[in-house]
């Protein structure tokens, strides 16, 4: 179960789960990770499905259910108090209740793989739409929990929001007007699809200011503004003016707020602690740790002015302290929670003993290929010469071609020699199966994809992201990139470029693709190449990992590599897949949301194409953010939140391929080695890219021409 989610992710709270029981149940084929911890606090951010769903999140069945909580009879009055002590005895019941199933299932799943016996093939599968229906209700009552804590315990109605405003100093903002007409503009519906009540107005537009005060309305959480809000801000108002709003509502109601909470100036403060635990929580690595006298700031005004006063200032430290950790790599939550512990201490050993292995498996690998073509080099063309000493040759001619290697990120630096995996060249792809090379890269483009934030998608014409194949220019891969033309951010707003790091990931791994093949001394292993990368780029998007089999697709259509002979004499079965590529690519450039239809992202792991989503955000934001009284268009804001918000749907779902770190060494070198590489350069030194007429066809037309001439003279 996840915590970090509107309607997923309860929170168990009545007793302490040691380390192992943390596992991984596979369910009808799929991966689902049971994780009974709890953090010291709840976690307050809504998640990407409050964004996603809006008031859908909340259907009329949590309303309904809220309301009869704590009642009873019928005729009594509605009770918040009542409603949690009611609420968290089911909570707490019912999770107890699902991790006991949880146990009795690790049980029997032992039980069938020693003895494998009919009875617990019988009882494996009921106990599983078991455990379904458990997590349901214990998911449903979560999200009950949140409906009362935030929305009907310290949520304001719309009247009260100009006393929200004026409730802080305006020492950064013009002083607005009190009439929140001025502020926030509404429509109406005729109808609110998830909800009973008489809700009918609908946030349309509003001032900084006002979009900013109706943070504080109960409608807000209800309708997911929060978790939209905090994806889109930026657009209309910087960080540090953000975290001074709060931060004077906090001042000028911390000391006046009673235990009531039924207070204006209590429900003020607590929800402005709420914001800003669900601010550090959600955006950290995109605003905090990228703006060092922002985080000052913060911390400053917690040591000072809340830890004497309220002792939640020391959990917002405790929580700055591990995002801070979280974010340098102190604590690393690993994406695959398939490893055991065991496990784990095996992977941190040294990537030096790991490499030498690689080196030494590959030498023996490369032996074995140069004894394979000495015995058989009866095959290929006598023009040719001896494979061995082309190949060295031609190692030392694309050598000269390829630029210095550079490392970051996706590629680090390994300790291996390049000699070493150049000797055996692409012939470790040949070895592995399509599906063993599809898993690993899916892995390494995992690692890439798991540290993006959505707010990363946004302004990104600002960043030279451009709707072409290459986005990004390789001269601009270390400058930096400037903000003036078409920033859509506010211009004091610092924005965390690492989409054009994602990107410039993706353009290495195309341009290793194309280098692999181009660089093939022969017809039949440029033949043997191309349908290994189409069919691991048919395995990629069949496993919903887009990303790679969209950066395959462009290094097979490369300019060069469309050209070669290798392509005519390639089965007709494996090419009609660079087709099926090609219809992928028009899917997802056809819709923003078309991986969220349905079901299935939920329950199987995705990796979106980084690229394709930039342009669908950056087509969101064509035309003007404001009307003509100046109001920004939430509207439109709400959209680009919503597109975005998908990145963090697909975090939640992560693969569970088992690595293979030799593999993945080997695949990063070779990637780190073609990095920046110039295709036709490579391209133009390899005999095997030519269309060739054979030899003997040639000298058999000559004799033919000969004899005529002779019979002529006869």
């Amino acid at each position: 179960l996840q915590s970090n989610s509107c309607c997923i992710g309860p929170g168990f709270a009545e007793e302490n789960i040691e380390p192992e029981e943390e596992t991984m149940i596979k369910i009808a084929g799929n991966s689902y990770l049971v994780s009974p911890n709890l953090p010291d606090f709840h976690s307050c951010s809504p998640g990407w499905s409050s964004a996603f769903y809006g008031a859908e999140c909340f259907d009329s069945e949590v309303h309904s259910y809220m309301k009869n909580l704590g009642k009873q009879k019928p005729s009594e009055s509605q009770n918040i108090d009542a409603k949690k002590v009611e609420l968290e005895q089911l909570l707490m019941m019912e999770t107890k209740n699902y991790r006991k199933t949880i146990k009795f299932y690790q049980k029997l799943l032992q039980k069938e793989r020693r003895s494998k016996g009919p009875e617990t093939k019988s009882v494996l599968p009921k106990l599983r739409g078991q455990l379904q229906e458990m997590k349901s209700k214990v998911q449903f009552l979560e999200l009950v929990k949140k409906y009362i804590m935030y929305a009907e315990q310290w949520g304001v109605e719309s009247c009260v929001l100009p006393t929200v405003i004026h409730n802080g100093r305006t020492d950064t903002m013009d002083v607005a007007p009190t009439a929140e007409s001025s502020l926030l503009l509404y429509y109406n519906t005729e109808k609110h699809q998830c909800n009973n009540q008489n809700r009918i107005r609908v946030l349309q537009a509003g001032t900084p200011l006002g979009l900013m005060a109706y943070l504080y309305s109960r409608d807000a959480f209800l309708e997911g503004y929060l978790q939209q809000f905090l994806y889109t801000f930026r657009y209309f108002c910087t960080q540090e003016e953000f975290l001074q709003f709060l931060l004077d509502r906090i001042s000028s109601t911390l000391s006046s707020a009673s235990l009531d909470p039924s207070t204006s100036f209590t429900k003020i403060c607590n929800r402005s602690f709420y914001i800003l635990q669900a601010w550090i929580e959600d955006c950290y690595s995109v605003d905090f740790a990228t703006n060092t006298d922002l985080l000052r700031t913060l911390k400053e005004f917690i040591s000072s002015k809340v830890s004497p006063l309220n002792g939640y200032g020391e959990r917002l430290l405790s929580l700055l302290e591990d995002a801070s950790a979280r974010q340098s790599g102190s604590v690393h939550q690993c994406s695959s929670m398939d490893k055991c512990e065991d496990k784990s201490k095996e992977d941190r050993k040294t990537l030096h003993s790991l490499c030498k292995r690689l080196s030494e498996d590959v030498s023996r690998k490369a032996s074995l290929h140069f004894f394979f073509l000495q015995n058989f080099n009866w095959k290929l063309s006598k023009g040719m010469g001896p494979i061995a000493h082309y190949q060295r040759e031609q190692l030392s001619t694309i050598s000269s071609v390829l630029p210095k290697p550079c490392y970051n990120s996706f590629t680090e630096e390994f300790p291996v020699s390049f000699a070493k995996a150049d000797e055996v060249g692409p012939y470790l792809l040949i070895e592995y199966s399509a599906q063993q090379l599809c898993s690993q890269l899916t892995l390494l483009q995992q690692e890439v994809f798991h540290k993006c934030h959505p707010v990363h998608f946004l302004n990104s014409r600002a960043l030279g992201v451009k709707d072409k194949s290459v986005a990004v220019q390789k001269a601009a891969s270390t400058e930096t990139v400037s903000l003036k033309v078409c920033n859509l951010f506010l211009s004091k707003c610092i924005q965390d470029q690492y989409l054009l790091q994602l990107l410039r990931n993706a353009d290495d791994i195309s341009t290793w693709v194309a280098a692999e093949i181009v660089t093939c001394h022969t017809s039949k292993l440029q033949v043997s190449l191309l349908s290994k990368f189409l069919l691991i780029a048919k395995c990629c998007y069949e496993q919903r990992n887009f990303a790679t089999a969209m950066q395959i697709l462009a290094g097979l259509e490369n300019l060069i590599v469309r050209q070669l002979p290798a392509w005519k004499i390639l089965p007709a079965k494996v090419a009609e897949i660079l087709e099926e590529l090609k219809a992928v690519e028009v899917f997802l450039k056809s819709d923003s949301l078309c991986l969220m239809e349905g079901e299935r992202f939920k329950t199987l792991p995705t990796i979106p194409s980084a690229h394709v989503l930039a342009m669908h955000v950056q087509q969101l934001e064509t035309g003007g953010f404001t009307m003509t009284n100046g109001a920004h268009k939430w509207t439109k804001l709400r959209n680009i939140a919503k597109v975005v918000s998908q990145v963090h749907a697909f975090q939640e779902n992560p693969y569970t391929y088992t690595p293979d770190f030799k593999l993945q060494s080997y695949l990063r070198q070779r990637i780190t080695r073609f990095k920046g590489a110039d295709i036709s350069a490579l391209a133009a030194d390899n005999y095997a890219n030519f269309h060739q007429i054979p030899a003997e066809k040639h000298s058999r037309k000559i004799q033919d021409t000969l004899r005529r001439m002779k019979a002529t003279f006869q």
